[in-house]
């Protein structure tokens, strides 16, 4: 079995720089995994151990995102794939998805399974995921908490919903998007570290894709971010007793339409 890993680097700080074309600055910044990408490592692993499965691992990034492959080939993945272009910058998650397709299908055109977080804690839109399993045109599983059983290509897995917990099988080739789960997730070892750090990490740039420019980048991004602010915290409240007859109601209209949101015409 071959699992195609995907994971992101994301801002280690809430002091969140800007481009002049509103997207985020990611050279130069701290970064740490993507949390949910550590327990979309865990599910590989999983496989790993009940399906004899290999890892590779994927990120799109600066040349810095290495160094994070390195820290999930330690703890158990067996290849990096760092997919780094300037033409890359920029990207929202349909030209994300479109660049990491493309690489899966460069480097792993066998694969059995992706395996993805299901949010990005810098964006918070979960369409990565099914960005890319819509353009390979593969089925897809979200929300995922934890793999049941593996037998052959055939995985059952077990899922969370609103209501509930789910079982569902699934056959290669799929995608699986992952959520936080109650397990820890596993620590390097000084044996993975070691081979971390000896490990060759292949990087793809525009070139090596079958992609042009205008696919990637905010070229090939059709989200355009006008306007990237934070938000004005404000405290202030009024509190009102002992309100009878929709005298309540009433403020509550009355403070509506002072903000513009309820027009009585």
């Amino acid at each position: 079995m071959k699992i195609a890993l995907c994971v992101k680097q994301v801002p280690d700080t809430s002091d969140i720089k800007w481009t002049e074309n509103n997207t985020m600055q990611r050279e130069g910044v701290e970064s740490i995994i993507n949390p949910y990408d550590l327990y979309a490592t865990e599910i590989a692993l999983q496989l790993k151990k009940l399906c004899n499965a290999e890892i590779t691992v994927f990120t799109m990034g600066p040349l810095q995102a290495s160094e994070m492959l390195k820290e999930v080939i330690a703890v158990g993945a067996d290849n990096g794939v760092l997919i780094s272009d300037r033409k890359f910058a920029g990207a929202d998650t349909f030209a994300t998805g479109k660049t990491l397709s493309a690489a899966i299908k460069k480097v792993l055109p066998d694969f059995d399974y992706i395996i993805c977080g299901q949010f990005a804690i810098d964006g918070d839109t979960a369409q990565t995921g099914p960005c890319i399993a819509g353009l390979l045109n593969i089925p897809q599983v979200t929300y995922v908490k934890e793999v049941v059983k593996c037998e052959g290509s055939e995985i059952t897995l077990s899922r969370i919903l609103e209501d509930g917990v789910e079982k569902v099988k699934v056959n290669s080739p799929a995608l699986l998007c992952v959520l936080k789960s109650e397990f820890e997730p596993t620590r390097a070892l000084i044996n993975g570290i070691i081979k971390a750090q000896d490990s060759n990490i292949k990087t793809l740039t525009l070139d090596d894709l079958d992609l042009s420019a205008e696919d990637v980048g905010i070229k090939g991004s059709p989200t355009y971010v006008s306007k990237a602010f934070r938000p004005e915290i404000k405290h202030n409240c009024e509190k009102h007793m002992c309100l009878e007859n929709c005298s309540g109601a009433e403020i509550i209209h009355s403070k509506i339409k002072e903000i513009g949101v309820l027009n009585d015409e």
